[in-house]
């Protein structure tokens, strides 16, 4: 990255794919794309504030395409309507990233990784530069009117969890699957094998294996209190851990700090070192014969150079192993009228919090000892109101035969 990157406004500065962070100087190809030259004296002289659009150049295509990484972060989102997104709605509140994210000394705020999912509630006035990240920052602890019982959800319940039913719903899949395992097939004649779904998406490529993707998809939710532990390289894995959590999530039902909180899982399979129990770092991109496995397609060759370019052992075994990543659902925030119904969580089948287990949740859960109580005590209850019906009759008979006696 460079200033450049971030305060273009002219949208011509481009950085090309294996140039190791410098732009186009002169007109390149890449594949079948050609890269113009950049005009750096132009773009210099249009340097401007941050925007939705320079943002989103980079973390809308994170992970090698549009919607590839995120799920709630891709290209749908430069001319958001209001159904998207309401605070990116193009037509109304028209929010920039630097609304949210915003920055001290260019040190720009992603609560994710550097803070507590809760927060400290904390206000964000318009006049001041404070962090502004927290939901409540605008909306304060209790942003539900007349619904008293919504606003004590915001102790347990993300505010994302409600406000966010479904994520990639722009029309841009998501990535969902990668299993690196069955890459390197090839056709009789040798040439590599794609395949695509009737949406175009990918799911099969030579390169990269199989794959899956998704739209509209429904999040996952966990127990999360902003903090994640992660997956580095070298570290000692567990096989029978399936999948492998490449970063594994923190809090639960009595963390004060944890709330229910929607992600999307993403699901694979990498190349890993069955004797050294470790995860591989292939080396993929190169020329024939230095062992790229997008040239040579050999996993051995492609991780002796990668694990011996990062300094670390390798036993020259190749094996795969199942993984999980997981990435908050944040972006994406329906209109009020959208927001998840009670229902949709508190009932007994099929409720989205269905999987989420560690604590009593109404509508979900029961216990029986408390379920045939109730039902006993109801019974007596009847019973004592047939017994009160019954004596009524039989003293209003007696006093009706003793007046006529």
């Amino acid at each position: 990255m460079d200033c450049l990157v971030c305060h273009d406004t002219t949208g011509s500065y481009r950085k090309f794919p294996t140039a190791c962070g410098d732009p186009v100087y002169k007109e390149r190809k890449f594949g079948k794309k050609v890269f113009p030259a950049v005009d750096l004296r132009k773009v210099a002289r249009k340097v401007g504030k941050t925007s939705r659009t320079t943002c989103g150049r980079c973390h809308f295509y994170g992970g090698g395409g549009d919607g590839v990484k995120h799920g709630d972060l891709d290209s749908s989102l430069f001319k958001a309507g209001k159904e998207l997104d309401v605070h990116m709605d193009v037509k109304g509140l028209n929010y920039s990233c630097s609304t949210c994210h915003v920055a001290r000394t260019h040190q720009i705020s992603g609560r994710y990784y550097s803070r507590p999912a809760a927060g400290k509630h904390q206000f964000a006035l318009p006049a001041d530069d404070g962090w502004r990240l927290a939901c409540e920052s605008c909306h304060s602890r209790a942003p539900h009117k007349n619904i008293e019982i919504l606003n004590h959800h915001t102790a347990k319940v993300a505010c994302q969890t409600c406000h966010i039913p479904r994520y990639a719903r722009g029309g841009v899949f998501t990535k969902m699957w990668w299993d690196w395992s069955t890459a390197g097939k090839f056709t009789a004649a040798g040439k590599p094998i794609v395949k695509k779904d009737k949406a175009g998406n990918v799911i099969y490529h030579s390169k990269k294996g199989d794959m899956r993707w998704a739209e509209n998809v429904v999040p996952e939710y966990f127990w999360y209190n902003g903090r994640m532990s992660y997956l580095h390289e070298g570290d000692k894995v567990k096989p029978s851990a399936r999948p492998l959590e490449l970063n594994s999530l923190q809090g639960d039902y009595a963390d004060k700090n944890a709330r229910i909180f929607p992600f999307k899982v993403m699901r694979g399979k990498q190349p890993y070192d069955p004797v050294e129990q470790s995860l591989l770092i292939p080396y993929l991109f190169g020329k024939k014969g230095t062992g790229a496995y997008w040239a040579d397609y050999d996993w051995v060759k492609a991780c002796r150079v990668g694990m011996e370019e990062a300094g670390l052992p390798f036993s020259g075994k190749v094996d795969f192993i199942e993984t999980a990543m997981y990435w908050p659902i944040t972006h994406m925030i329906a209109p009020k009228e959208k927001a998840l119904s009670c229902a949709v969580c508190h009932r007994r089948n099929n409720g989205r919090l269905e999987n989420l287990r560690g604590f009593y949740l109404p509508g979900r859960d029961r216990w029986s000892f408390i379920d045939r109580s109730g039902w006993v005590l109801l019974g007596l209850t009847v019973l004592a109101l047939l017994l009160h019906a019954g004596l009524r009759f039989v003293n209003s008979k007696r006093r009706q035969d003793g007046g006529k006696s």
